[in-house]
């Protein structure tokens, strides 16, 4: 599957920060894209739909990245959604418990095209791997 023709759910809680990825993802060449204010906003979603790539933001209210990350991976029709977990802070609890909980990535704001292109092109070819 190419990059372009995937489907991407950016999470955060910033209108900005939503549109900043969608930005870099629509350079990359990836214009099918949608957006969600919340983990839980998110979720219905992602069950109402079918995406390929899950874009979120760790800190946000009423269900954060983790919890969505848990939902996700404890649905069996979503389980297999890639999930690039975005922090403000690279702190080490953070980024051993996005690994345990199944994340397939992390990267941290403020970040630029190459990164957010590097990460999402690593995390395909994995899954290309494992398919």
């Amino acid at each position: 599957m190419n990059q372009s023709d995937l489907k991407f759910l950016v999470v955060d809680d910033f209108s900005t920060m939503r549109r900043i990825v969608r930005g870099l993802l629509k350079e990359m060449g990836c214009n099918n894209c949608e957006e969600a204010e919340d983990g839980q906003v998110a979720l219905g979603m992602l069950k109402a739909a079918k995406f390929d790539f899950v874009v979120s933001d760790i800190n946000m209210p009423n269900m954060n990245g983790f919890d969505l990350l848990k939902a996700i991976k404890a649905d069996d029709t979503l389980k297999h959604l890639p999930v690039l977990m975005v922090t403000a802070e690279a702190r080490k609890e953070d980024i051993v418990l996005a690994a345990q909980s199944g994340a397939a990535g992390y990267i941290v704001k403020p970040f630029t095209k190459a990164t957010l292109e590097e990460k999402v092109q690593k995390i395909m070819q994995k899954l290309a791997a494992t398919a």
